[in-house]
């Protein structure tokens, strides 16, 4: 069992890897594997003195590659195993492979991915390029705005993966998160334990591997004419999800006395134009609202927490009344149209009869800092775009380009 290290609630400033493996050797999973990579190699770092200190019963499996640590998990969660794994950037590209595999089989894991621009050239920074490949490998996938969040999220991604029967990732920006001191507010361990539950190889799959009294068979070939099917299944799943995570998200701000929800609205109410963002950039994004604000000009911002199932009724409920929005990419998909999180805005608006401009800003690429007058200057070319003050060749503006 593991050892009971904080017996009540406390505030402690804490990098995002140090909150991540703190709520870690809280859920005590029983399988963790990992490959070292930057930045998360502190991460697990930190998660193996716990282990080293007999403070959590881990099987910890320093694997030779992330395809292998993808492998391992999905063999432990096949099991019946609660199993876990992080990585960042090329990483998880060497994991891909089985990232489709997890999903299919509706295993309950759980995976950090610490936000890494992706080579060439190399850049060991933050942008959301990794995150965006795995986007149609239906992994469930949060993004998450500081230590506090991630700590809570990870936390959360259990429940929702065992759930669902599907698992998740958990978006943390490598190095503006990952490496920052914030203050995160930890719960006891017994409070994580007790609202998880124990974990039981009988009950966390529906057909373990290990229940030998009732033998089944995974990887199995489906050829034309189940196919279909069984990938149908996995779209409603997927879809149903959603669900899920608001029920999640409900027990856990009973919990906690936290608001979350699959997107966070800033004063947008009376709002007349308004960002779209994912990560960390939302802060600064509402430091540049209240300053419009300030000069007269009704602006708001809409994180969005929840990428994977998309929030499509929320992000209309909220973006509808709108003149524009300004929907920030963090990754250039390299389509000639624009990036992903614009084009699901846009697909996610297109049945209104009357709908906001929109127009798409790819920034931060590389961990490039981002600035409120960045977020000013956003604002400002969407509603000259709006006004007719200035035209535009296509969908998509770099923002941060050096002239």
């Amino acid at each position: 069992m593991a050892v009971e290290l904080i017996k009540e609630r406390k505030t402690v400033a804490m990098t995002g890897n140090q909150a991540i493996a703190e709520a870690m050797r809280q859920i005590n999973y029983d399988v963790v594997a990992a490959y070292p990579i930057s930045p998360q190699t502190e991460l697990m770092g930190f998660f193996a003195e716990y282990l080293a200190n007999g403070l959590v019963d881990t099987e910890f499996v320093t694997v030779e590659s992330e395809h292998s640590a993808m492998s391992a998990i999905i063999g432990a969660a096949a099991s019946g195993a609660r199993a876990m794994t992080a990585t960042a950037a090329q990483g998880l590209l060497y994991m891909y492979e089985n990232l489709p595999i997890a999903s299919n089989w509706r295993l309950p894991i759980t995976m950090v991915l610490v936000n890494r621009a992706l080579s060439a050239p190399l850049n060991i920074h933050c942008d959301h390029s990794d995150a965006m490949t795995a986007r149609d490998s239906g992994w469930l996938q949060l993004f998450t705005e500081n230590s506090q969040e991630a700590y809570h999220s990870l936390i959360m991604a259990v429940k929702i993966a065992e759930k669902a029967l599907l698992p998740v990732i958990v978006n943390m920006e490598g190095y503006i998160v990952s490496h920052t001191i914030g203050n995160v507010n930890l719960f006891a361990d017994a409070e994580v334990r007790d609202w998880l539950g124990e974990s039981d190889w009988r009950t966390t799959v529906p057909h373990p591997l290990l229940d030998t009294d009732h033998p089944v068979t995974y990887g199995a070939t489906a050829l034309p004419d189940y196919y279909t099917e069984l990938k149908y299944q996995q779209h409603v799943a997927t879809w149903s999800a959603k669900d899920v995570v608001k029920e999640v998200l409900r027990e856990f701000n009973e919990l906690a006395g936290t608001d979350y929800a699959l997107v966070e609205p800033y004063k947008l109410e009376d709002a007349d134009f308004a960002i779209v963002v994912m990560g960390s950039t939302a802060g600064v994004a509402r430091t540049a609202a209240d300053i419009l604000r300030e000069r007269g000009v009704k602006a708001g911002v809409l994180k969005v927490r929840l990428f994977r199932p998309f929030p499509v009724d929320e992000i209309v409920e909220n973006l509808k009344h709108l003149k524009a929005v300004a929907v920030l990419d963090r990754h250039d998909s390299m389509n000639g149209l624009a990036s992903p999180l614009f084009q699901d805005i846009a697909a996610s608006l297109y049945h209104l009869p009357e709908r906001p401009m929109l127009h798409d800003f790819v920034y931060g690429l590389g961990g490039r800092e981002v600035t409120v007058e960045d977020m000013l200057k956003a604002f400002n070319r969407l509603i000259n775009l709006y006004t007719g003050k200035e035209t535009r060749s296509s969908f998509v503006d770099y923002l941060q380009v050096r002239e």
